[in-house]
């Protein structure tokens, strides 16, 4: 979710930023007549929609092939996408689940999808619902040989912690089958007796919104209709086996180690994704793959995907710098700034030293390290140390100058690279290490899935973009506070967004990406056998066709196979880069959808391909050689780029084949993938923040902003190499 207001801070949950309303009596006294009105008028819930009853035509195909979808897709019954979707935001309202349908079928053209929705906001009715309209969507699907869609289900087991200890992130856990006796009887979400709904605490300024946006006051109060619903759930025995719980209970798994218990006492078919566990927008400085490397943490049989790219950035690429390094004793300390990355700690001491003014040098340096330490306490949201600053003002700290559409403050151990890397020690002496298959999704939260095979001028709908839509209205509910001494964030949050997060991820937010296949056919058990066998790759949205293959005297081993040998490997890489879009979309489209329709939830745009493809113009190959002892340093495991093989400019295509002469000699595994790079197109967010540099240094930067605060024209649009990474191949060293 993203949130931002003219440049200011996100309306709610905010510390250090409160509503104008004359005063905080008054505000007071107003709220409680607004919740009183919102009790007293109550609420009512969203429908599941109506599923357009018109399969899109399909060739008849057998036999190998490509297929492209979207394993990460949210309606508004999770509560994030209901928030972004209120009118005071901007918002179109309701998305339901026959949107998402709609739009993966028509809008996109996907061969198959899956829901998400947050475990922890899906009620027992809503999760009724979604399976209900997940049978319908696969009803309307034609032949099940040769289905125009698959759809399957599942949900998003949504955990943060306040410290990289505590933290083991978000993953999607994703069902083969759809009968009613064949997927669990609820949800299982991360969330606890011990832990405080994240909207309860919106209630009281969901009734404000309705306060300043009388028209629009069924929606407010549909929202509140929602979190009382969820609030009123009861939680399950979490003592009891899971089979024998009610079904209208809220069950919740705190660990991985819980989650894959419950799965394996369910016994179904599934696959559980780890995504966004770079994204430094929930993610604690510091964290870490490392404590879910072992046996009762991570479940190789399930856990065989992971989600290196979104809507919500990458999270492929590990970085050698820090955002907290330890001190001698285990203390937090601010790492220095580097060319390639400068540390909000750092920055926050520089914003101090600005104010310093004619204090003695003493008094000002002590000042300095006061706010580089409060900044590190204050986990995820560093401006609540000095409230009053702007996002100019804190230029790129904490984001990573290199890569490419990255997340917003990737943590470096995090990141996929990082965990190929990894290796530990099993009870037998085996190695312990994560052997994923690399996926993308959209983790979009308006249910249009895959949206980047486009780049239009429509951030909005288009990305997880969203802002109050006046200044009117900001300047009724935000006050950003006078600049002042740095102060204790209190208490270090993990909350989704707060005034510098709000002001800054709108520039960290892309269209979204796609998960492509290699499937030997278009049904449901085709595509799930190439998810588990992790023949699969992802894209950064355009529909790239991608093959990578090890070659030896068996024949092909495609990607996400596992070889062991003594001699050198040799690999084969073709890739073909993705049509060129017309603009609007298909007839066939507007004869399913109506023109109505089309505007409304295509917003006008839709998958549409020319007969022109765009060039490949290179393959860079990375590889990655995982530790010998735990002490190795990942740093000088990961070779990225390891080789970069130039295409030509053909539109038909490149292929190239490599070797690793070093194989045989290092005896040691290795872990290779390779990136196909399509010619440079424009990509709205390319460019991020649009830092500005002097002679190394970041002087300023020029965010891109969203709702009133926009600049007129602006559609933040850079010049970027749109790409695809293979799933690896791991090749273990010996007989």
């Amino acid at each position: 979710m993203q949130l931002e207001a003219d440049g200011g801070p996100p309306l709610f949950g905010t510390k250090g930023a409160g509503p104008v309303c004359g005063g905080a009596a008054l505000c007071e006294k107003l709220t409680l007549l607004a919740l009183a009105l919102m009790v007293a008028c109550g609420g009512a819930d969203q429908d599941p929609g109506e599923i357009t009853a018109v399969p899109r035509p399909v060739a008849e195909t057998a036999g190998p092939q490509i297929l492209f979808g979207d394993l990460h897709v949210h309606t508004t019954y999770s509560m994030d996408a209901f928030f972004t979707s209120l009118p005071l935001l901007g918002g179109e309202g309701a998305h339901p689940p026959a949107d998402a349908c709609d739009f993966a079928r028509h809008c996109a053209a996907l061969d198959f999808f899956a829901i998400t929705d947050h475990a922890m906001e899906l009620t027992p009715a809503h999760w009724a619902m979604e399976k209900e309209a997940t049978r319908q969507c696969n009803g309307v699907a034609g032949d099940p040989a040769n289905p125009d869609l698959v759809a399957f289900h599942g949900w998003e087991w949504t955990q943060v912690g306040t410290t990289p200890e505590k933290h083991w992130g978000h993953k999607n856990v994703i069902f083969r089958e759809l009968a009613e006796d064949r997927v669990p009887a609820r949800p299982i979400s991360a969330v606890g007796p011990e832990t405080v709904s994240p909207w309860a605490e919106r209630a009281p300024a969901m009734a404000m919104a309705w306060l300043i946006d009388p028209l629009n006051a069924g929606a407010y109060l549909d929202f509140g209709w929602m979190v009382d619903q969820i609030d009123a759930t009861p939680l399950c025995d979490p003592d009891a086996h899971t089979r024998e719980l009610p079904d209208d209970c809220h069950e919740n798994a705190p660990t991985p180690d819980v989650l894959f218990r419950k799965l394996d006492e369910w016994g179904f078919d599934s696959i559980v994704i780890p995504h966004g566990t770079a994204w430094g927008s929930y993610s604690p400085p510091g964290t870490a793959w490392d404590k879910q490397l072992a046996p009762a943490m991570h479940d190789p049989g399930r856990q065989v995907l992971i989600e290196v790219m979104s809507g919500h950035g990458s999270s492929e690429q590990y970085r050698d710098w820090r955002e907290v390094e330890s001190g001698p004793d285990g203390e937090r300390l601010c790492p220095e700034p580097t060319d390639d990355y400068m540390p909000c700690c750092w920055r926050a001491g520089e914003i101090v030293r600005e104010r310093c003014g004619d204090l003695p040098a003493d008094v000002c340096e002590s000042r300095v390290e006061e706010a580089r330490r409060l900044t590190l306490e204050a986990n995820v949201t560093p401006d609540l140390v000095l409230p009053g600053t702007s996002a100019e003002q804190w230029l790129d700290c904490g984001q990573d100058r290199r890569g490419f559409k990255p997340a917003y403050g990737l943590r470096p151990r995090g990141t996929a690279q990082y965990a190929w890397a990894l290796s530990r020690e099993g009870e037998a002496g085996e190695p312990l290490r994560f052997r994923f298959g690399s996926i993308a999704s959209s983790d979009t939260h308006s249910g249009r899935a895959a949206t980047g095979f486009k780049q239009p001028r429509r951030r909005r709908g288009w990305t997880d973009i969203a802002g109050l839509r006046s200044d009117f209205h900001a300047g009724l509910l935000l006050d950003r506070g006078e600049p002042a001494d740095p102060q204790r964030a209190e208490p270090p949050s993990p909350a989704l967004s707060s005034p510098l997060v709000a002001e800054r991820m709108a520039s960290f937010l892309y269209p979204g990406g796609t998960v492509a296949v290699h499937a030997r056919g278009r049904d449901r058990d085709a595509i799930w056998s190439s998810l588990v066998r992790r023949e699969v790759y992802g894209t950064s949205g355009p529909r790239i066709l991608l093959w990578f293959d090890l070659i030896d005297e068996s024949g092909r081993r495609p990607m996400g196979s596992e070889v062991r040998r003594s001699t050198a490997p040799a690999f084969e890489v073709r890739a073909v880069g993705a049509h060129v879009q017309k603009p609007g979309c298909p007839a066939d489209v507007v004869d399913a959808l109506g023109e109505e329709r089309v505007r409304s939830l295509c917003l006008g745009e839709c998958y549409h391909p020319g007969d022109a493809r765009h060039p490949i113009s290179a393959i860079e190959v990375v590889r990655v050689r995982p530790q010998r002892t735990p002490d190795e340093d990942v740093t000088t495991l990961v070779d990225d780029p390891w080789l970069t093989l130039a295409c030509p400019a053909d539109p038909s295509g490149c292929r190239v084949r490599f070797e690793d002469p070093d194989f045989a000699s290092s005896g040691r595994d290795a872990v290779y993938y390779v990136r196909a790079l399509q010619e440079s197109t424009p990509a709205i967010n390319g460019a991020n923040l649009r830092t500005r540099f002097e002679d190394g240094r970041a002087v300023s930067v020029e965010p891109c902003r969203v709702g009133a605060g926009a600049r007129s024209g602006d559609d933040c649009l850079a010049e970027v190499e749109e790409r695809a990474w293979s799933s690896p191949i791991f090749v273990d060293f010996g007989a």
